[in-house]
């Protein structure tokens, strides 16, 4: 494998998104009790959109962000950018969203090109944080913003068996009867249940060079939103 090659682990995930791309946006939906709309509004209502904006979504799927990008911004220039293509060819109405088959440990950008990086449920699914932070960061402009929105360890102690139950029970099987992929949908709350605390993510964005970094949990705190800027 070169460094411009994806491992097999990333390759596994790859395919296992494109076996569930037609169901994606269905399954969001029911798993999150159609809370995961309000989460993208809730950081849309977080990002300062100049006229003529250039915006990254990174880790898009099917676009919901970038829609919502549209929505709020209707001048923003927006890419679309996501490691299966499967995800991108499963989305509607791209018009006048550009879209582009990219690994976010790699990313096909000059330098300085955005003024805002946005994803959704990506970072907990690459092999590399740092990596993917660094790569944000480098196509960042100056005083351009990095907003990231994923799952995250619960705080409470006292929810925990519950959340526990519902992502390693629930899911699975909410998932086999809706796509028939329950590999997938075993590998989505265990890779929620091992990723970051919302606090250890943080620090990891300021290590990027990121300033201002903060965060929002949601959902019993389990799920957050990370913000940073880069100095101007």
């Amino acid at each position: 494998m070169t460094p411009n090659e994806p491992s097999k682990q990333a390759e596994q995930v790859r395919a296992m998104f494109t076996r569930i791309a037609g169901r994606y946006d269905l399954m969001n939906r029911l798993m999150s009790f159609g809370q995961d709309v309000f989460w993208r509004r809730k950081m849309m209502a977080k990002i300062s959109f100049p006229p003529y904006v250039m915006v990254l979504d990174l880790g898009a799927g099917t676009g919901d962000i970038s829609h919502e990008v549209r929505r709020v911004s209707p001048e923003a220039s927006i890419t679309a950018a996501d490691f299966t293509l499967g995800m991108l060819e499963a989305g509607k109405d791209w018009q006048s969203i550009q879209r582009c088959n990219a690994d976010a440990m790699r990313l096909p950008f000059e330098n300085q090109r955005f003024d805002v990086v946005v994803s959704g449920f990506l970072v907990r699914n690459v092999e590399s944080v740092e990596q993917t932070l660094s790569e944000m960061v480098r196509v960042l402009k100056p005083g351009g913003q990095l907003l990231i929105l994923d799952m995250t360890r619960p705080r409470s102690k006292v929810l925990a068996p519950f959340i526990r139950f519902y992502l390693n029970r629930v899911v699975p099987l909410l998932g086999t009867l809706i796509t028939g992929q329950k590999e997938a949908y075993t590998y989505l709350p265990d890779s929620t249940q091992s990723f970051l605390k919302a606090e250890e993510l943080a620090t990891k964005m300021k290590a990027s060079g990121l300033h201002n970094v903060e965060f929002e949990t949601l959902n019993f705190g389990t799920v957050a939103i990370h913000q940073g800027k880069l100095p101007s």
